[in-house]
């Protein structure tokens, strides 16, 4: 039920929302006109960083010499606050930089080894399964503080430097607890925008259920009003005798015995009947429409029929109302965006009912098949973890005399790395489909200008790529 159209689009709602508010992890930088102490501090800042991934095993580079008593250590190794630092680039070259003052550390980082694997903290890590990021940097910066930071032989092994100062000391380890605690923060986010995004996909596919449920519960309403008027005190020839035409619609009877969305409703209790004013108004526009008029009047009363008339309905009462906009902002944050294409899928469900009344009609599945359902976490991921890349093919291209490429629009640029994304990594998605989607996406979602000017960056990086050799297909 939710194709790629939808998926593409929440993927980049998700992603503008996460890039534009993340604190990307990265060590710290010199700051600029620093002090004595503040140089001092980041020099050391830079060794601990070092020691942190030694004291764990990692084989760093820049001809660091062997340190007695520091071998592999499985549970240090393991730790996403080391992987994390393994795969910064800017850590890489630190340890060109500056092995040979980890050299000089090495009585210290021997002596550091031995105070953390022989502390309580560690001892208590190691014997817990299922390590999530935040274990691991309450462990890190338990060692900081605990450990490291009063390591009487890492404060000698400091002194023997000119430039030291003790409160540049201190000050380095302030550093690199907060570094530690950026990877929290980091990952954190991260996590919470994949949850936003299935949650998304799952709020779409919910209200499409709750679209289906919507004639139920309307048709409902009419029965009580039709009980309630025969049962009134003094009730009228009319009231007595009443054009049951609408409560015996065929079709609302299918979805009311649907197997399918009986068992999505008991484990995903949605209800119209929450808006009860939502429902009268909604079957006063019916009964009072040109569309219900022609509809009671009609001598056909065939299975077709009835479909056609709630398709009728849905497409010139419920779905154009300010009324249905304002309920779906405030049952879901999501679904405003979602009702376009899901009231699509409901229609054309709708319709499929309409073939064979004794036949047994499923509701569309949530996604078409595994490819789809990992399709947006996997765009997802990989627009995040190449950003940077796919932000450089797109500064390539941007005319720095007519735009500042720091000044796009950041909905043009999350749209356009998403893009890129999908044409490297999806070989069987066509060029053509990718291109007209995003541009699109673009038109509907950014800058009156934006669809022209995605497509011509694009355009232009999809030939760079081809040229590159990192693009094949067609």
């Amino acid at each position: 039920m939710i194709n790629r159209v939808l998926i593409r689009i929440k993927v980049v709602q998700m992603l503008y929302c996460y890039l534009l508010t993340q604190n990307d992890f990265k060590i710290e930088a010199l700051p600029e006109s620093a002090s004595k102490d503040k140089k001092y501090a980041y020099s050391l800042y830079l060794d601990l960083l070092l020691m942190m991934l030694k004291i764990s095993g990692s084989k760093i580079t820049g001809n660091v010499a062997v340190i007695a008593g520091v071998g592999d250590n499985k549970y240090l190794a393991a730790s996403k606050v080391i992987k994390a630092l393994q795969s910064d680039p800017e850590i890489r070259k630190v340890a060109f930089d500056k092995a040979r003052s980890l050299n000089e550390h090495a009585d210290a980082v021997a002596a550091v080894y031995d105070a953390v694997v022989k502390s309580a903290a560690y001892r208590s890590y190691i014997r817990r399964k299922n390590i999530e990021m935040a274990d691991d940097v309450e462990f890190w910066l338990s060692m900081i503080s605990t450990v490291m930071a009063k390591n009487p032989t890492l404060l000698s092994s400091a002194r023997k430097n000119a430039e030291f100062t003790l409160a540049g000391y201190e000050q380095a380890f302030s550093m690199l607890s907060e570094t530690v605690k950026s990877m929290a923060e980091t990952k954190t986010n991260y996590i919470d925008a994949t949850k936003s995004l299935r949650r998304s996909l799952d709020k779409a596919y919910e209200l499409y259920h709750a679209l289906l449920l919507l004639p139920v519960e309307i048709t409902r309403l009419q029965d009580i009003r039709i009980d309630n008027a025969r049962n009134k005190y003094l009730p009228s020839m009319e009231d007595l005798n009443p054009n049951t035409r609408l409560i015996d619609n065929k079709l609302v009877k299918l979805l009311a015995s649907n197997t399918d969305l009986e068992v999505y409703l008991k484990s995903n209790p949605i209800s119209w009947n929450d808006n009860p004013a939502l429902l009268r108004t909604f079957l006063d526009k019916i009964l009072e429409s040109d569309i219900y008029k022609a509809y009671i009047e009609s001598d056909d009363d065939s299975l077709k029929a009835d479909c056609d008339f709630w398709r009728a309905v849905f497409k010139s009462i419920i779905l154009p109302s300010d009324e249905l906009a304002e309920a779906l902002e405030m049952n879901s944050v999501y679904w405003n965006d979602d009702i376009d294409i899901v009231s699509t899928f409901a229609i054309k469900t709708m319709k499929r009912m309409a073939v064979d009344e004794k036949s047994v009609t499923h509701l569309l599945p949530q996604f078409k098949d595994e490819i789809d359902a990992r399709f947006g976490n996997e765009l997802f991921t990989d627009t995040v973890s190449n950003f940077g890349l796919y932000r450089s093919y797109i500064d390539m291209f941007v005319d720095s005399k007519q735009w500042d490429p720091e000044r796009l629009a950041f909905m043009d640029v999350v749209i356009m790395a998403t893009a890129i994304s999908e044409l490297v990594n999806y070989p069987e998605i066509p060029i053509p489909v990718t291109m007209n989607e995003y541009i699109e996406i673009a038109n509907c979602y950014s800058t009156p200008h934006s669809g022209q000017f995605v497509n011509g960056i694009l355009y232009s990086v999809i030939n760079y790529l081809k040229n590159e050799g990192k693009l094949t297909k067609n």
